[in-house]
């Protein structure tokens, strides 16, 4: 028989408990469990090993919370573990966890340099340092860092995997591009090594390459899986998008979601099993945005309309809507709205003679006149021609693919200046994104000068906060007026006022870029912020409708029959 003395306390009794239930799986229970061994403890005996098992039990419950996903109290029980032993490593590693999950970054960045200070080795407070420092976009800190950990761990390819993107954000392609390559020679089964390598080349016009390493990627893992932030996912979004295609802008869009997303990328000479794909998602976002880029991409919105009627849920940005999104479809679409000013737009075909189609098609020649190639967006490429000779220069140096010849609609404010605003139109909602100021016709907020400017600052802060003292109620319904003609679930708009009041569009559809990425313009955030809670909330909403129309049909308990009395 066991001395008295020697008996495990109640609350060593509980930890354990603890332990053995969620080690099967019973996570409520541990908790339970975990939070009984605290009361037990707190009505016993003060002591050195009280104190341990207190700040075990803490540290145990804390782990838990952070398994739930519920942030607030797993930092609490962090805490009061380390109120109690300020040397565990993990528990202030863990703690900068839950920092860097709640937005937190530079905080988190201070909990593990403290953690490492303890501990210099320890792997997992240097792997998350990497990732607070990439998320706080300190490349340079972080690259250093990694090579470190690769000198500790040279077969480690998650290593190699991360520190390719890094050199990606530093510019240095050829850096990225061999560590990315490094990391499949260590893991050949590592498909997102692939995908990164594929979204490089193409940026760097290798499509040739990077088809192959999409296919290779496509082949080792149709899905990309991004588990929802929160560990519980509300629901789960099917994203498709065609690497060569055109795709909305979600890199901060799905970011930190409560919502598994899983992502799919689409090739024409692919068959997908859209039975095996039911199942990933309650909800189905069509990425492939540009209609002119995916028409010349083998048809990729034909693929993804088949794949989308075959997997029957409800979709977001339907492929056949988007089919209806080129340059001259929109302009066509919008003509005849009250108050609105939509430029005409003519497409001309690889090797047409631009100026004989503009007067065939009636249209006779007024200069200046604006060409770009069809599927550019932005500046690319996009130029104000002044006469016959200029027109049939662009004609011939862009001859190997369809043009727009788009009229030019002068929107010079009164003070000399131009103005671009953006809204994005998030289901009901019209959201203002940005204001970009500047003294030319061919305007882009990052290539402004707005960053010297402080009244331009002002002007664009103004209206974020307050659009409706820029837009009138008429500038309003004709926004309404364009979203519903377009009649996408999300997508944005282009456009500024002429001298008369009226809105001039430039261009609608769901390629609108959104990020926040704003050091230089920090008014900015409360704008960005709302356009992804609308996007979430719009998710949460169509997720939960699709769902109630999914559910099978309650069936109704009949009770025994009415006897007489």
């Amino acid at each position: 028989m066991s001395h008295p003395d020697h008996e495990p306390s109640a609350a060593a009794r509980q930890l354990q408990a603890g332990l053995d239930l969620q080690a099967g799986g019973f996570l409520d229970e541990a908790m339970a469990a975990f939070r009984q061994g605290l009361a037990a403890a707190s009505d016993g005996p003060p002591g050195q090993g009280q104190d341990k098992e207190v700040a075990d039990l803490h540290f145990r419950l804390g782990n838990a919370c952070l398994l739930r996903g519920d942030l607030d109290p797993a930092a609490e029980n962090y805490k009061a573990a380390l109120r109690i032993n300020t040397s565990l490593t993990s528990c202030w590693c863990n703690l900068g966890n839950v920092y860097l999950r709640q937005d937190r970054a530079q905080d988190a960045i201070a909990i593990f340099l403290h953690a490492l200070s303890l501990d210099s080795s320890h792997w997992a407070a240097r792997s998350n340092l990497v990732e607070a420092l990439v998320v706080t976009r300190q490349f340079i800190i972080a690259r250093g860092l990694l090579l470190e950990m690769i000198v500790d761990r040279p077969q480690d390819a998650k290593l190699r995997h991360q520190l390719g993107k890094v050199h990606f954000e530093l510019n240095d392609i050829e850096s990225a591009l061999a560590s990315l390559r490094e990391a499949i020679a260590i893991d050949p089964q590592d498909a997102d090594s692939n995908y990164w390598i594929g979204g490089i080349l193409q940026r760097t016009g290798d499509d040739e390459g990077a088809q192959r390493a999409y296919a290779a990627a496509a082949r080792l893992r149709p899905l990309i899986r991004k588990p929802a932030k929160t560990g519980v996912a509300a629901f789960r979004v099917l994203a498709l998008y065609a690497p060569f295609g055109g795709n909305t802008p979600t890199e901060y869009l799905f970011r930190d979601a409560s919502y598994d997303v899983n992502t799919l990328a689409l090739f024409s000479d692919q068959g997908f099993d859209a039975e095996a794909l039911k199942p990933e998602a309650d909800l189905v976002v069509n990425l492939i945005s540009d209609a002119d880029q995916a028409d010349a991409a083998d048809g990729m919105l034909s693929v993804a309309a088949d794949l989308v009627d075959r997997i029957n849920k409800t979709t977001l940005n339907d492929p056949r809507k988007i089919s209806r999104t080129t340059r001259e479809s929109v302009a066509a679409i919008l003509q005849g709205i009250a108050g609105c000013r939509v430029p005409r737009v003519l497409r001309c075909g690889a090797g047409a003679d631009m100026v004989a189609m503009a007067r065939e098609a009636a249209w006779p020649v007024s200069f200046p006149v604006l060409a770009r190639p069809a599927g550019t967006h932005g500046g690319d490429d996009f130029e104000m021609i002044g006469d016959i000779a200029g027109l049939e220069d662009f004609a011939a140096r862009f001859a190997a693919s369809d043009r727009y010849l788009i009229e030019y609609i002068d929107y010079r404010s009164r003070d000399g200046f131009f103005r671009k605003y953006r809204f994005i139109f998030v289901g009901d909602e019209i959201l203002p994104y940005h204001l970009a100021i500047g003294d030319s016709w061919k305007l882009h907020h990052d290539n402004t000068d707005m960053e010297n400017h402080l009244w331009m600052q002002q002007e664009e802060a103004a209206f974020l906060d307050h659009p409706e003292s820029v837009f009138t109620p008429a500038n309003y319904a004709a926004l309404r007026a364009i979203r519903d003609a377009v009649g996408l679930d999300y997508s944005g708009i282009d456009c500024g006022l002429n001298a008369a009041g009226e809105l001039v569009v430039f261009e609608a559809n769901a390629s609108m870029l959104v990020h926040d990425h704003n050091e230089r313009f920090p008014y900015k955030a409360g704008a960005v912020q709302r356009i992804k809670l609308a996007f979430d909330a719009m998710l949460h909403r169509r997720a939960l409708a699709a769902r109630l129309v999914d559910a099978p049909p309650q069936t109704v308990r009949q009770g025994p029959p009415a006897t007489a009395a």
